[in-house]
């Protein structure tokens, strides 16, 4: 399965959830490769970074910055069970070659209408792939939602219909996650048993649920 985290707007924790989707697959016995096609590189950065570390490689993660992705990323999958592609923001070019790429497109939003407004142009690219592959699945990822607020609510009643609609999975603002990114480390790997570590596996169930 070929799996793509887009969003042409930054900062909402794209790379921060392909790491933890992956490394989530690898716990659970699978071989997965990230795709890093966001030229800052930051997947890449983070892989680094754990090597420096010391820390076990759960998974490979490949920079792959070019619009020949939709053919490259095919190939990578016959030698895995799953392929976790973390997308760029603003380069439509990268994104319509993702789009043909994956099996499921994962769009993370933070609970702000602010956000659903710069969804606008991903889901016209969505549209526009679905011409060439009908049957494409979309997917929106509330993300960084703050605990028992009301427009986190109020976002996921919104998209509750929607089309793309919602996942069930919630992922908390959490400061366990903006650590992973400079320390090279997921949260499982702090709190195993932690709640940010339960949101993930349940963020992994939800993913399966949706191409079973």
């Amino acid at each position: 399965m070929i799996v793509a985290f887009l969003n042409q707007k930054g900062g909402v924790g794209k790379t921060t959830l392909a790491l933890h989707l992956a490394g989530q697959w690898a716990r659970e016995g699978r071989r997965v490769t990230v795709i890093d096609a966001d030229p800052q590189g930051s997947a890449l950065d983070w892989s680094e970074q754990r090597a420096r570390e010391g820390l076990p490689r759960l998974f490979g993660v490949i920079g792959l910055a070019r619009d020949t992705l939709h053919r490259e990323a095919p190939e990578l999958a016959h030698e895995v069970d799953h392929v976790v592609i973390d997308g760029p923001p603003r380069v439509a070019g990268l994104l319509r070659s993702a789009l043909l790429a994956t099996d499921l497109v994962l769009i993370p939003v933070q609970p702000s209408p602010f956000d659903g407004w710069a969804s606008a142009e991903m889901l016209r690219l969505l549209s526009e792939a679905r011409l060439f592959r009908p049957t494409l699945l979309a997917r929106f990822v509330l993300n960084r939602c703050g605990a028992g607020t009301t427009i986190a609510r109020e976002t996921g009643l919104a998209l509750a219909d929607h089309d793309p609609p919602v996942l069930a999975t919630r992922i908390g603002q959490r400061v366990a996650f903006a650590d992973t990114a400079r320390t090279g480390r997921l949260v499982m790997d702090w709190r195993p048993r932690g709640i940010a570590a339960r949101e993930i596996a349940a963020l992994c169930c939800d993913v399966g649920r949706q191409v079973s």
